[in-house]
């Protein structure tokens, strides 16, 4: 079974011809030479596929010679760029709702990206990661979600607003300008994660641009031309096996336990949404490959060890039936 490709609207490179004439680079022969059409450019709803935009960001950056391409490029961006969903996002009483929605309709503007929130009594964190479904570079990419997070939280908090750091798995930049420009204080690098950490009590912040008058209406706009993704048993059953598969105890028996069902059950529940427990263990562990893959902090041993297999050669061999090449293939073609 080779993984299913992520894409990601056309509005994600909005700024992105202005951006490339500044810094003297051909844009439309760098698009062409990673397989997009600078014509759909026109067209903010037309969806690319994410890892080839990702090829053109860290070929752009490369060939301009600067590291800050993405961070250049998020500074153009608008809240508009999220298309419908930024009309809701305005609405949104407070920053928790506001990343709650990010979070929920994430396949509405990227299909690619992952938001995770983790907040406990004092400190939270955003962290973002990326699932292309294909070999890419994600240096760039991650470098342009973050920052483009950053902008939306800072347009929604006020512009006061700083977090208590801002980390990237990637290494640190020799020119840092354009990084503190964009964030402010509090950057860090080589980090064990890309997104955001900041209070918790920072999520109770009030949305500066909300009307509390036109959230039903923008609530009713949202619902009629986007669908949200529930939380469905899928969800929680992959939740349970990212948390299972580093502990060795990745079975579903574990799983009907702690969701606190019999294992028929269980099965039943995910047969009515086309799922076994096998089909979403294999999805789960090709998003965490990809996602430990692309750093270069864990080896191929460390991976197949928080993947849950015994030896690096089982963890091979499942690979290459996912994506049709090994691990050390898929890492040689993200980082060409």
């Amino acid at each position: 079974m080779v993984h299913r490709l992520s894409f990601v609207r056309s509005a994600s490179l909005n700024g992105y011809l202005g951006l490339a004439r500044s810094l003297h680079l051909d844009a439309p022969q760098l698009m062409r030479g990673v397989r997009l059409d600078p014509a759909d450019l026109r067209n903010p709803d037309k969806w690319l596929p994410a890892g080839a935009v990702a090829r053109l960001l860290d070929v752009s950056a490369t060939t301009s010679g600067r590291p800050d391409f993405a961070v250049r490029l998020a500074e153009r961006r608008r809240l508009s760029t999220l298309g419908p969903l930024s009309v809701v996002l305005r609405e949104e009483p407070d920053l928790r709702s506001v990343i709650k929605l990010l979070m929920r309709y994430e396949h509405s503007y990227n299909e690619a990206l992952r938001l995770r929130l983790d907040d406990s009594e004092e400190i939270a964190t955003l962290r973002l990661w990326f699932e292309f479904g294909e070999p890419a570079p994600t240096g760039q990419a991650l470098a342009l979600a973050a920052a483009a997070l950053h902008g939306i939280v800072r347009q929604c908090a006020g512009p006061n607003w700083q977090p208590l750091a801002i980390c990237f798995q990637h290494r640190a930049p020799a020119d840092l300008s354009t990084f503190h420009r964009a964030f402010g204080p509090g950057l860090q690098f080589e980090h064990d994660f890309t997104g955001l950490v900041l209070y918790s009590r920072d999520l109770r912040v009030k949305n500066c641009l909300s009307d509390p008058l036109m959230r039903p209406y923008a609530q009713r706009f949202l619902n009629s031309v986007i669908s949200p993704r529930a939380k469905t048993s899928k969800d929680r059953v992959r939740d349970l096996v990212e948390f299972l598969l580093p502990l060795g105890k990745c079975s579903m028996d574990q799983a009907a336990r702690a969701l606190g069902v019999d294992r028929r059950t269980l099965h039943r529940h995910l047969a009515e949404e086309g799922e076994t427990f096998s089909s979403i263990v294999h999805s789960t562990r090709a998003g965490l490959a990809e996602r430990y893959l692309s750093s270069d902090r864990h080896s191929m041993t460390d991976v197949s060890l928080l993947l849950g297999f015994a030896a690096p050669s089982a963890f091979s061999r499942w690979f290459h039936q996912q994506f049709g090449v090994t691990p050390s293939e898929w890492c040689a073609a993200s980082r060409a």
